[in-house]
């Protein structure tokens, strides 16, 4: 478990950092490596992926999407999705509810 603000490793050529969330909202920053896939998976939180750098390919259902950056991408609730990057990638994500599964990866001080 680490804190809030460190990095954890939940997939080769992936990174992310939780950041301390409010009441019913929280982020995250990740870090992908060119050609790192984030496996396809799917929550009931509302999701807005903002790529700060880099482009990805992100699969909804069966769609697929180019986000590139300066752009940000809606994932509704419940919707399977998967990430590939196709540079080296920088992202913000947002989540609404409060993603327990993610905060109960974190210890605090």
């Amino acid at each position: 478990m680490t804190e809030f603000g460190e990095w954890q490793y939940p997939v080769t050529g992936i990174r992310r950092k939780i950041f301390p969330p409010g009441a019913n909202i929280m982020s995250m920053m990740i870090e992908l490596e060119k050609e790192a896939i984030g496996p396809a998976h799917s929550h009931p939180h509302e999701q807005l992926t903002f790529v700060i750098s880099g482009k990805l390919e992100v699969t909804l259902e069966k769609d697929a999407h180019i986000v590139a950056a300066g752009e940000q991408l809606h994932i509704p609730g419940d919707v399977v999705h998967t990430v590939k990057a196709l540079e080296d990638a920088v992202v913000l994500e947002t989540f609404t509810p409060l993603r327990e599964d993610l905060l109960a990866t974190i210890t605090e001080k």
